[in-house]
């Protein structure tokens, strides 16, 4: 997973800085599908006839398998060669898309997405491995994780656009078909440009914790989803079975990582107080952070009427928000520390996510949600800046490149199971609505379906701010790591 122990040339590439272009390029592939699939959502539930119960799978199918197999991927990417997983990984990515462009149903999309989720579990952290063999001067190197980072900072505002673009000149299939000559042209310079190299030391595989720490995960969702469902619901068998099912395989990944000889995820990264505290934050602002997102593009283009394109530009908030807070934070983080911030930038957070639950049918753009969404975008940046940075407190060497992998997993886990248990609550909210306010004629009836929906998505907005509000106080507990503690080197450098 990290190179940062190992360079396969004491001399620098000198196409290292070409070669930063066609990852960055790559990076922005797998970045951008995290989030231009929520604009396009609509379009394609109502095309492909996707019940409100399902279309949370749109989502969670690719952050689930990203998430699930990153630690995974960076694995195989060190031992097998990081230049060819990463050309597997765009190859691999770019047929995904293609069947999920070509898609004829829910369930061939829902596949789609997780083969995409899969294949980016290999090309992103291979693709920062590289930059680390490629980069070894420590200032080149900060400059080239600085673009990295801008990159996979940029790329979701980026996706919600370019969503919002193709949604609604073209069709909500060239959201998926879009990466196909993106790939093509990663493919095309990578193999002349890009070195190959690999780590030494034991290569064997830990197959079966992925397995069944993912088949737990999925269980999980599942189980959510089933709780949705008219005829099944929270006391349902099935639901109940998939819930306690997934818990199961969750307690039994840690047993195999006690046992394994060569862990997924060794335990004692995850056990350190302030990292723990780290990945719990992580996890819980996921949470609340995916799946309200979906929730505001269905009430934006839904309820509000909005076009896909106006439901992109009107996201921006959220972005301005973070690019003003992580600059903040940088700067403040040396001088007062982590804890601080990972305290007020949830708080922060779950306000602007708070104050969406006071929206109605013909919310102002710029008299509410612009402001809602950049307090939410400012908690953000407050929240991500110092946890990198916690991610790597005392981790050894060795164990940098699984600290900082973990922290990304754990927040794209966090995603797929918060969207999948805000997704029921709003999809109960809803039916429930509908089942007390009986319509006695057709525009009363499509009054109320718009009530409806606007009771389910206020009530995610309100969980959502819940859930955040609980990694405030995770951080507050358990972080105890003062400015003197961070390491010098962002946990970006070695994500993956």
């Amino acid at each position: 997973m990290s190179a940062a122990t190992e360079a396969t040339s004491t001399d620098a590439n000198p196409r290292r800085w070409v070669t930063l272009g066609v990852i960055a390029l790559a990076q922005l592939m797998v970045v951008l599908d995290a989030t231009i699939v929520n604009i396009a959502l609509p379009s394609a539930q109502r095309e492909l006839v996707i019940s409100d119960a399902d279309r949370q799978w749109v989502i969670t199918a690719y952050t689930l398998a990203f998430g699930g197999l990153l630690l995974l991927g960076g694995r195989i990417a060190d031992y097998w060669g990081r230049k060819r997983t990463f050309i597997v990984g765009a190859l691999g990515f770019a047929a995904a898309s293609a069947i999920g462009g070509l898609a004829q149903n829910g369930p061939m999309l829902f596949g789609a997405r997780a083969l995409q989720g899969a294949f980016g579990a290999l090309l992103a952290p291979a693709s920062l491995a590289l930059l680390t063999v490629l980069f070894v001067e420590a200032r080149e190197r900060a400059k080239a994780f600085a673009v990295y980072g801008a990159i996979a900072g940029g790329g979701s505002a980026v996706g919600l656009l370019l969503g919002g673009v193709l949604t609604e000149y073209a069709d909500w299939r060239w959201c998926l078909l879009v990466n196909i000559p993106i790939a093509i042209l990663v493919l095309f310079l990578a193999l002349p440009l890009v070195p190959e190299s690999k780590a030494t030391g034991n290569t064997k595989y830990d197959l079966p914790g992925a397995v069944v720490v993912t088949l737990g995960l999925v269980a999980l969702v599942y189980g959510f989803n089933e709780a949705a469902k008219p005829d099944r619901g929270w006391s349902s068998p099935v639901t109940l079975g998939c819930i306690f099912g997934g818990l199961a395989l969750l307690a039994v990944f840690v047993l195999i990582e006690r046992r394994v000889r060569n862990p997924l995820l060794p335990l004692r990264i995850v056990l350190e107080r302030n990292r723990g505290g780290a990945y719990i934050t992580s996890m819980l602002v996921g949470a609340g952070l995916f799946g309200a997102f979906l929730f505001l593009t269905l009430y934006q283009q839904n309820v509000l009427g909005y076009t896909p394109l106006k439901a992109g530009f009107a996201a921006l908030p959220v972005t301005v928000g973070v690019l003003i807070s992580a600059g903040a934070a940088s700067n403040l983080m040396p001088r007062i520390g982590p804890k601080p911030l990972m305290v007020v930038g949830p708080i922060l957070a779950a306000g602007g996510m708070f104050w969406l639950r006071f929206v109605d049918l013909d919310t102002s753009f710029w008299g509410h949600l612009a402001w809602a969404q950049l307090l939410l975008g400012l908690g953000l940046g407050f929240t991500f800046v110092p946890l990198s940075s916690l991610a790597l407190i005392g981790v050894p060497e060795h164990d940098a490149g699984a600290a900082s992998a973990a922290l990304n997993a754990t927040q794209q886990v966090g995603g797929s199971l918060g969207t999948a248990l805000l997704n029921t609550i709003a999809t109960s909210a809803i039916t429930a609505y509908l089942a007390a306010h009986v319509a006695t004629t057709p525009a009363q009836g499509e009054r109320n379906g718009l009530l409806a929906q606007l009771d389910g998505y206020t009530i995610a907005f309100t969980w959502a701010a819940i859930i955040i509000l609980v990694a405030a106080g995770v951080s507050a507990l358990l972080i105890q790591a003062h400015k003197e503690d961070l390491p010098a080197e962002p946990a970006a450098a070695h994500a993956g």
